[in-house]
C-alpha cells in the first residue's frame, strides 16, 4: 500500500512537471503573438510590376505648343535687340515607355520653329553683298518704328522623359531633356512704319518692308532642350550650340529660348 501511494505521488509530480512546462511554452508563445511587430518582421509589401501595368489607354501620339522669350547669347554692344523677342514652335511627337518601366520614355517628332528677334534702331542687310553681315545703326537717320529679324527651321526634337505617373501623363509632375536638330527653311526681315530722323512717318504706320535671304543666316540648327512641368503645362528652355550666322560672316551668337509648352509631356 505504502509504495502503491508514493507511486501514485511520484506519477502526480510528473504530470504537474509536464504541465507546467507546457504553461510556461504557452505562455511564451502568447507573449510573442500580443508584442509588438518589430520593423524585421512587418511584412514587406511588394512592388508594383511597372513592365504589366497596361498602357493601353495612354496616348501614344501628341502636339505640343511653345511660345516665349528669345535671345542672343554672346552679341557684341554693337548689335542692339529689344523688346520681347519671341518664338512660336509647334510639333508633333510619338511617345515609346520603356517596357521594363513606363516612367521613363523615348520621344521623337517632327515640327517647325520660328523666332523673331527685334532692333533697336537698326537694320540688319541680309540682302548685303559684303563679307559679313552689316547691323547699321539708323538713330539719325530714316529707320523703322519695328524692325525684326525672322528664322524658320523645320526641327526634328527628340528627349528622354520621366513621367511621376506613367498611367496618366496629365496628372503628376514630368520632365524631359533632349536635343533639337534643324534645317533652315526662310530668314527675312521686316521693317514696319519707316520714320524719318526726326521722327515723322514718311508713307505712312501701315507701310511694311520684308527682305528674304539666307546667305549670311546659319543652315542648321542644334540646340539642347529641357522641359519640366506638371499635367499638361510645362516650362522649356532651348539653347541652340550652333551659331546664328554663319561661320566667318559675323560675331558669334547663340540663339536661346524660354518659354511655356502646352500638350502632352
Amino acid at each position: 500500500m505504502k509504495k502503491l501511494l508514493l507511486s501514485f505521488i511520484a506519477l502526480i509530480a510528473f504530470e504537474a512537471t509536464i504541465l507546467a512546462q507546457q504553461t510556461k511554452t504557452v505562455s511564451k508563445d502568447s507573449l510573442k503573438v500580443n508584442a509588438p511587430i518589430t520593423k524585421k518582421e512587418k511584412e514587406v509589401a511588394p512592388k508594383k510590376d511597372w513592365s504589366r501595368v497596361d498602357l493601353n489607354k495612354r496616348p501614344a501620339d501628341h502636339f505640343v505648343f511653345q511660345y516665349g522669350l528669345d535671345g542672343w547669347a554672346g552679341a557684341p554692344d554693337s548689335v542692339k535687340t529689344k523688346g520681347f523677342c519671341r518664338h512660336f514652335n509647334v510639333y508633333f511627337m510619338i511617345d515609346k515607355p520603356f517596357k521594363s518601366d513606363p516612367h521613363y520614355s523615348v520621344a521623337y517628332g517632327v515640327g517647325v520653329g520660328t523666332s523673331n528677334i527685334f532692333f533697336n534702331n537698326q537694320i540688319v542687310h541680309i540682302e548685303s553683298n559684303s563679307s559679313s553681315l552689316p547691323f547699321s545703326d539708323v538713330s539719325n537717320s530714316d529707320h523703322f518704328n519695328k524692325f525684326k529679324l525672322t528664322t524658320i527651321y523645320a526641327e526634328i526634337p527628340a528627349e528622354i522623359r520621366i513621367y511621376e505617373n506613367p498611367e496618366n501623363k496629365n496628372s503628376g509632375w514630368k520632365g524631359a531633356i533632349g536635343v533639337k536638330a534643324g534645317i533652315l527653311l526662310k530668314a527675312y526681315t521686316k521693317g514696319k512704319n519707316l520714320l524719318n530722323a526726326s521722327g515723322a512717318s514718311v508713307y505712312g504706320s501701315n507701310y511694311i518692308q520684308k527682305v528674304s535671304d539666307t546667305r549670311f543666316i546659319n543652315g542648321t540648327k542644334v540646340a539642347v532642350s529641357g522641359r519640366i512641368g506638371y499635367g499638361f503645362i510645362s516650362l522649356h528652355g532651348d539653347f541652340n550650340v550652333l551659331g546664328v550666322l554663319k561661320n566667318g560672316m559675323g560675331p558669334t551668337i547663340n540663339a536661346y529660348s524660354i518659354g511655356l509648352s502646352i500638350g502632352g509631356l
